[in-house]
């Protein structure tokens, strides 16, 4: 068994994810790091800089949206390492087009629920039932898992309504997952980014420059994926071992209301 805590981080090749597994790397974690592919551009880029903050890289090949194939992803990790630590549970994609709420399509619908909200619930109820039998098997264990949802969880965008609505459900999911594994000893936060630049958020660039620089995010500034990461870590060094249920939005403060 690994004497090292490991993190398993999905979505892991870019943005969020990335900056997620080398800020857990830093805190002395092992990466199992989960993209849809090993062999990206992204996951070559991520492996020697995790190792360079000290952890070993694990790439594991997952479309999380394919729950039947959750069982043989955690078991690679569970035969490689013996042990699952922390979970952030990050993959997600935007809609493939930004249609009105009276156009969007059963199809973008399905695909943006299945990546964003099933395959996360089913793959963190498979993982936190390994952690519930790891905790009589190891000592000290400290078991984590981190759902990273959206200020579009509250926000409405009439024009990506999939993506809204999975976005709330992942956060009620994270809201139950605490609620349920309390009592195991499973820590459950969910960490709610703003306007994060980011691949997702490429394509509207200019809407937000424009946004931001008219005071609607009132640091009047992007938040970068590595503020995420710096979250995550906070919680991985057990600052907040007290909290679970909690909500850290990380928006530079759109989560202010003012007239």
């Amino acid at each position: 068994m690994n004497s090292k805590p490991v993190a398993v981080i999905t979505g892991a090749s870019r943005g969020i994810g990335r900056s997620v597994a080398i800020a857990l790397a830093a805190e002395g974690y092992d990466i199992a790091a989960i993209a849809r592919s090993v062999d990206s551009e992204g996951m070559e880029i991520l492996a020697p800089a995790v190792e360079k903050n000290g952890g070993a890289f694990f790439p594991i090949g997952l479309d999380i949206s394919c729950t039947s194939c959750h069982n043989e992803a955690v078991m690679n990790i569970i035969d490689r390492y013996g042990r699952i630590d922390f979970l952030v549970n990050n993959a997600g994609v935007a809609p493939l087009n930004r249609n009105d709420l009276a156009d969007m399509s059963e199809e973008s619908y399905d695909r943006v629920m299945n990546i964003n909200l099933k395959g996360p619930v089913f793959f963190s109820q498979k993982i936190a039932r390994e952690m519930v039998w790891m905790k009589e098997q190891i000592a000290d264990y400290k078991p984590v898992i981190v759902f990273i949802t959206s200020v579009s969880a509250v926000l409405s965008s009439t024009n990506r309504a999939e993506y809204c609505i999975s976005k709330a459900g992942l956060s009620m999911a994270s809201t139950l997952f605490a609620d349920r594994f309390s009592k195991e000893g499973i820590l459950v936060c969910e960490i709610r980014p703003g306007i994060i630049e980011t691949n997702m958020t490429a394509r509207v660039k200019d809407k937000y420059d424009e946004l931001i620089d008219k005071g609607f995010v009132p640091q009047k500034r992007w938040g970068y994926p590595e503020d995420i990461g710096k979250a995550v870590a906070s919680i991985a060094r057990g600052d907040w071992d007290f909290s679970t249920g909690m909500i850290f939005e990380i928006s530079g403060g759109l989560n202010i209301h003012k007239l």
